[in-house]
């Protein structure tokens, strides 16, 4: 995603044509693996800890296509928020027993036999009071 995304800004000046179309042509490629691999990722992590993965691995992708593809350095501020993303994918995955802060309510869980009714309103016909047509 990297390099769909930010692979022309080597160019400020040149639009190439087309650019619009590879970048969903590369996006495409790498959503063929991402999507299968958070279906079977789901399994073992939660959906905040997947988040989190991709978001380390993003960054370490973009810090190094960043130096070596656009050749632009990385600076100590960048530094210190790569740093703290590090220190909050560290919370993301500390597995511990405190009280969930956020939780909806679970639905019970009803079943009826035939499947949902379907209720279809009456309908009155126009001037004619108390009579009703299904």
């Amino acid at each position: 995603m990297t390099f769909a995304w930010y692979g022309q800004l080597k160019y400020p000046t040149d639009i190439p044509p087309g650019l619009i179309p590879i970048s969903w042509g590369i996006a495409f490629f790498e959503y063929c693996f991402a999507v299968p691999a958070n279906h079977i990722g789901h399994t073992v992590y939660s959906a905040a800890q997947l988040k989190t993965m991709q978001e380390v691995i993003t960054l370490v992708v973009f810090a190094v296509f960043s130096v070596l593809y656009l050749g632009e350095p990385l600076k100590w501020n960048h530094g210190v928020s790569f740093g703290l993303i590090v220190l909050a994918a560290y919370f993301a995955f500390e597995n511990s027993s405190h009280k969930t802060i956020l939780e909806l309510p679970a639905k019970p869980k009803t079943r009826t036999i035939g499947g949902p009714r379907h209720h279809r309103p009456s309908r009155r016909i126009s001037g004619v009071v108390g009579r009703e047509i299904a």
